[in-house]
């Protein structure tokens, strides 16, 4: 017979209540035909609340030494008492993740855009420096003017 660890529902409409049972997997949820009940859970209390989760912790190890497996919710249950293992969550899909070609469009838009910055501070830097330029010749000339003048004389 393979037993399983898992919850039968209690409680009236929409207040839900749960009796973490040992049944024979091939019964009904709320078959009534369980042969052990090891716990309770009430999904109304705050999760910090110590009464949310109760478990027999002996008879819940006993049973899974005689092979009755637990639910996932169950398990998790067990895992937060300490009892098993807890699960590992798996990697994402890369259906999350941009493609490659994505990533390549994202990468040269970025260079042309680094271009084109680059392009722009050259030009102004060209035009400073042209701007500062020609404001330095005329004094130049001011001074080869006054040295011309003073020689012709």
């Amino acid at each position: 017979m393979a037993t399983v660890i898992r919850l039968a529902r209690y409680g009236a409409k929409k207040r839900p209540y749960y009796h973490i049972v040992v049944t024979d997997s091939r019964n009904a949820r709320n078959s009534g035909n369980i042969l052990d009940v090891v716990g309770k859970y009430d999904p109304m209390l705050a999760r910090d609340n110590e009464k949310r989760v109760t478990l027999k912790i002996d008879e819940i190890k006993d049973w899974m030494a005689k092979g009755a497996k637990p639910s996932d919710r169950v398990y998790r249950f067990l895992a937060n008492a300490g009892l098993v293992a807890k699960r590992e969550i798996p990697n994402q899909t890369k259906k999350n993740q941009k493609s490659e070609k994505t990533l390549q469009k994202i990468k040269d838009k970025e260079e042309k855009l680094a271009k084109i910055a680059e392009e722009k501070a050259n030009a102004e830097a060209a035009a400073k420096a042209a701007a500062e330029a020609p404001a330095a010749e005329p004094v130049e000339e001011a001074a080869t003017q006054d040295a011309n003048a003073a020689t012709a004389e």
